[in-house]
C-alpha cells in the first residue's frame, strides 16, 4: 500500500509539473494553418499530402536550383503567413519607349539570389528603372478566393469611376498564352460550372493572385512559385531557370519535370482548403465602432468585406459567403508606392489590393515583428496607411483627421481582422 500510494503521488506531481512547463499551445484565433470543416475524409488525406509537399525541402538532387531563393514552399510561408523580409523576393525591369521590358534576356523579371555549389547566383543587371521587393503573401483563405466567379470581379470593377467614389479599380488582364489557357482548362474540368472563371474580357483573362495579379487561378500561381523560388520545374513549366551570367542554357543534373502533375495537384488542393483567418473581439463595441469608421471613411471600397464562392466541386468552397476585405483589382496608389516595377497590363503605381484578413497576427509569422504593405517597408498599421496615396489618398486624409480615439478604434478593428 505504501509503494502504491508513493506511485499515485509521484504520478500526480509529474502531471503537474507537466502542466507548468508545457503550457497550451496558441489559440486557434492566433494560428493561419488548419483545413477548412466539414471535408470528406479522402479530401482531408490530399490535403495533408499537400501539407507534406508544401514543407518539402529541395536539395540539388531534387532539382532544386540551379538558381532559386528558397529550398521550400514553407521556408517563405511560415506557419502559412505573410513572410519575413529575409526571403522578400525582388523583381525588376525598365521602361522603354515601347513600354515596360520585365528583362527576361537578362535574367528578369524576378531575382533568383541563390545558387548551388558551383552555379553563379543572379545580381540585378545594369540598366534597370524598377525595382520592387515583394514579401511572400500569407496562404490562408486562397481557397475562397480562388473560388470566385470572374462575374463578381468584373461587376466591381469601375475603371472609369462610374460612381463618382473616387474609386477607379479595375482587372488585371492577361493576354492569351499557352500556360494561361492550360492552367485555366485544367482547373475547369470537373467543375459544376466551368465557364464561372476563365472568361474572355476584352480578349484576354482576369489576374486575381499576387502583389499585381499576376497569375490567373492557384494552379497558375504554383508552378510559378516552384519554378521562379524554387528553381522546381513540372509538368506545365519544364524548363529549368538558368543565369544568362553563366553563358549557357546548362542548369542542374535532376531530370526535368521535378515535380509530377500529382504532386503539383496535391499542393493546389492543400492551398485550396486552408480555412480563413479566425477574428478576434469581433463584438467588441470599440472593434465594432472601428469597422463602422473603416467603412464611413471609404476603405471598404477596396477592401471589400463580404464576398461569396462560386459553384466548386469542393463542397466546403461552394457558394460559400467569406469576409477577405479586398476586391481582388487593381488600384492607383500614387507616388509613395510607385517603385517603378509592374506586370502585366497595370501601371507601376497600381496594386490589386490585399486580403486584410489575418493582418492583425501578422507578426506571429514574421519573428514578432510585423512588415506590413508588397515590401513590409511599414511596420505598424498607421505607418500603412499613411503611405496610401492615389485613390485612397482621400481614405487616408480622412483617417489622420479622425480624433485619436477613433483612429485607435480603426486600429483595433484592424487588428481584430
Amino acid at each position: 500500500m505504501p509503494t502504491r500510494l508513493f506511485l499515485v503521488t509521484a504520478a500526480c506531481l509529474t502531471l503537474a509539473a507537466c502542466g507548468i512547463l508545457t503550457p497550451d499551445g496558441p489559440s486557434p484565433e492566433e494560428l493561419l494553418d488548419g483545413t477548412i470543416e466539414g471535408m470528406t475524409p479522402s479530401q482531408e488525406r490530399q490535403h495533408i499530402a499537400g501539407d507534406e509537399e508544401f514543407a518539402r525541402r529541395f536539395g540539388v538532387a531534387d532539382g532544386l536550383g540551379p538558381i532559386f531563393v528558397a529550398t521550400s514552399c514553407e521556408q517563405c510561408h511560415v506557419g502559412d503567413g505573410k513572410g519575413h523580409p529575409t526571403f522578400t523576393l525582388f523583381r525588376f525591369g525598365r521602361e522603354t519607349a515601347s513600354g515596360f521590358d520585365p528583362m527576361v534576356t537578362a535574367g528578369g523579371p524576378q531575382l533568383q539570389h541563390r545558387s548551388i555549389p558551383g552555379y553563379p547566383p543572379e545580381e540585378i543587371p545594369a540598366g534597370v528603372t524598377g525595382v520592387s521587393g515583394f514579401l511572400p503573401p500569407a496562404v490562408s483563405g486562397l481557397g475562397f478566393l480562388d473560388a470566385v466567379d470572374d462575374a463578381t470581379l468584373i461587376a466591381l470593377a469601375d475603371p472609369t469611376d462610374l460612381d463618382g467614389d473616387g474609386i477607379s479599380g479595375r482587372l488585371q488582364i492577361h493576354a492569351p498564352s499557352e500556360l494561361i489557357e492550360t492552367v485555366l482548362a485544367l482547373e475547369a474540368r470537373g467543375s459544376p460550372d466551368p465557364g464561372a472563371r476563365g472568361t474572355l474580357v476584352n480578349g484576354g483573362y482576369i489576374g486575381r493572385f499576387g502583389k499585381k495579379a499576376l497569375t490567373v487561378n492557384l494552379l497558375h500561381q504554383t508552378v510559378g512559385a516552384y519554378l521562379e523560388d524554387m528553381g522546381v520545374t513540372s509538368d506545365l513549366l519544364p524548363e529549368d531557370l538558368f543565369n544568362p551570367a553563366a553563358g549557357s542554357r546548362a542548369s542542374d543534373d535532376a531530370p526535368d519535370p521535378e515535380v509530377s502533375s500529382s504532386t503539383v495537384a496535391n499542393v493546389v488542393f492543400y492551398l485550396k482548403t486552408l480555412r480563413a483567418p479566425s477574428r478576434r473581439e469581433a463584438d467588441h463595441p470599440e472593434v465594432l465602432a472601428g469597422e463602422q469608421t473603416f467603412s464611413d471613411i471609404g476603405c471598404a471600397g477596396c477592401h471589400v468585406p463580404t464576398l461569396t464562392t462560386g459553384r466548386s466541386e469542393i463542397t466546403v468552397l461552394d457558394q460559400v459567403e467569406f469576409h477577405p476585405y479586398t476586391d481582388l483589382l487593381l488600384h492607383d496608389m500614387g507616388p509613395e508606392l510607385d517603385d517603378g516595377y509592374t506586370e502585366g497590363s497595370a501601371a507601376t503605381s497600381e496594386w490589386r489590393t490585399p486580403p486584410l484578413w489575418g493582418i492583425g497576427i501578422q507578426q506571429n509569422f514574421q519573428g514578432g515583428s510585423a512588415f506590413f504593405l508588397h515590401d513590409g517597408r511599414a511596420t505598424s498599421l498607421r505607418e500603412a496607411i499613411e503611405l496610401h496615396g492615389g485613390e485612397a489618398a482621400d481614405s487616408r486624409d480622412d483617417f489622420l483627421a479622425l480624433s485619436p480615439q477613433d483612429q485607435e478604434r480603426l486600429l483595433r478593428f484592424l487588428r481584430s481582422l
